[in-house]
């Protein structure tokens, strides 16, 4: 009889009120490409407009390709970013605005960017820094 009870209980609840738009903009290995390429190396933050560089093919029949990571095909797939080769021996995938919006929106959940480790991407965004509490 309790059984019975707690089904018709979990049936008879309403929807969420966000189920009928997407929750996530960016997939979990989309999220760590971007945090590993957009960290600060060598004490110098990436730019966004320099984009996240790709290694090319060396030889083969693919030689002067991009290698594209799985996670920027999906995100070249959906329109966030495109990808550019600025030479035979060097390519790059840049944001488009979709993208940028999709980094807005990363930026702004709780867990998506770190406020610290991320402020030259929040400063490039537009978004500013965190308010402080107290």
């Amino acid at each position: 009889m309790l059984v019975h009870q707690q089904r018709w209980y979990v049936a008879s609840m309403p929807p969420s009120p966000t189920s009928d738009r997407p929750t996530e903009l960016l997939n979990a290995a989309e999220r760590d490409l971007i945090r590993r390429e957009l960290c600060v190396r060598f004490g110098r933050p990436p730019a966004l407009a320099e984009g996240i560089f790709l290694r090319v093919w060396r030889s083969g029949p693919l030689a002067g390709q991009p290698k594209v990571p799985a996670a920027v095909q999906s995100m070249v797939d959906r329109g966030l970013m495109v990808v550019r080769a600025g030479s035979p021996h060097m390519a790059r995938a840049h944001f488009t605005e979709e993208g940028l919006e999709a980094l807005r929106w990363l930026a702004a959940q709780r867990r998506g960017l770190d406020p610290a480790q991320f402020a030259h991407v929040r400063q490039e965004l537009g978004l500013g820094a965190p308010q402080a509490d107290g």
